[in-house]
């Protein structure tokens, strides 16, 4: 499996990542649903054996949970992949989140203990919120990085104005922003400074959420748990979900020519912009990572990305 240096860093990543979102399980504000902690490790244990070698989680993914879920799976893989997480959304004793950069020292040490890990080696701000704080926080970043409790320092949800703030006091090895077919906005400003700027990208959501993978339906969306915070994204609502569906549909008309899932094609489509260095794919299941796996390494032609191109100017 071919692999890519991720910005400024010693880091070669694999072209997927495992991304362990939904396995913070339910009862919390963006939670996927109920989710079975065996079938979690199982996921990501494949993952590991069939090559992929980083995990991306954030602190608050079951606020706690799926960095625990995590360090249980780690103690368990035979090679150690990198390990990716995130700080600024924390929570109180009633399981509220909110937003800070005022306490990242704090929020590392947790993260090290939950993924029972002596060092972070990508450690990211998950949002940009309070923008106020945003020096503070990644002035904390710097020095968790200076004193080697983690490897390298990145940003998540970031624009250019805000990573130009950050750059002024240390440099960014990646962004973690939302990339897919129906979320293009960072294509105009945001991909073009970070190629400029040798800020490696990783992007969340290629398939959306589970909406571009062949396997949604209308009748699967409205069954959503009502502790999927699916159930009220708008891109699973009308006019997006039948927009999106009839996406997916496409994707895996085109897929079907080399035997691969809709899912397949949308993830190749975000990997092949230039100046993404790799995606991040979640799984609740080992059966769900061999279902994407082959995003891995299968890619479009240049004739097949002009093709899905011109559906989506088409089909705005």
């Amino acid at each position: 499996m071919q692999t890519k240096q991720l910005g400024n860093s010693d880091m070669q990543l694999t072209p997927l990542g495992f991304g362990a979102w939904a396995i913070g399980g339910g009862d919390w504000a963006f939670a996927w649903g109920a989710q079975d902690d065996a079938d979690s490790v199982a996921a990501i244990e494949r993952a590991m054996e069939l090559g992929l070698n980083w995990i991306d989680t954030a602190a608050v993914y079951g606020l706690g949970h799926s960095e625990e879920v995590v360090g249980r799976a780690l103690k368990r893989v035979s090679k150690k992949p990198y390990v990716f997480t995130k700080c600024s959304m924390l929570w109180n004793d009633s399981r509220e989140i909110y937003r800070s950069l005022k306490r990242v020292r704090e929020e590392a040490e947790a993260s090290l203990r939950r993924l029972q890990i002596d060092v972070i080696d990508l450690y990211q701000i998950h949002w940009p919120v309070p923008e106020e704080e945003i020096e503070e926080g990644w002035s904390a970043m710097a020095e968790l990085q200076h004193e080697g409790k983690v490897r390298w320092i990145g940003v998540s949800n970031f624009n250019v104005a805000q990573m130009e703030r950050a750059r002024k006091i240390a440099p960014i090895t990646s962004l973690q922003p939302p990339y897919s077919m129906v979320n293009r906005a960072i294509e105009a400003e945001i991909l073009p400074y970070c190629a400029q700027h040798g800020i490696g990208v990783i992007n969340y959501s290629p398939m959306v959420s589970g909406l571009l993978t062949g396997a949604m339906t209308k009748a699967r969306v409205a069954a959503l748990p009502k502790d999927d915070f699916r159930r009220n994204a708008k891109q699973f609502q009308e006019p997006n979900l039948s927009r999106n569906l009839a996406l997916a549909d496409f994707l895996g008309q085109i897929g079907a020519r080399h035997g691969m899932s809709a899912g397949v094609v949308a993830v190749a489509w975000t990997l092949h912009q230039p100046a993404v260095t790799a995606a991040i794919v979640g799984g609740r299941s080992a059966k769900q990572v061999d279902g994407v796996f082959p995003a891995a390494d299968f890619r479009l032609t240049a004739a097949e990305f002009q093709e899905i191109q011109a559906y989506l100017a088409t089909h705005p």
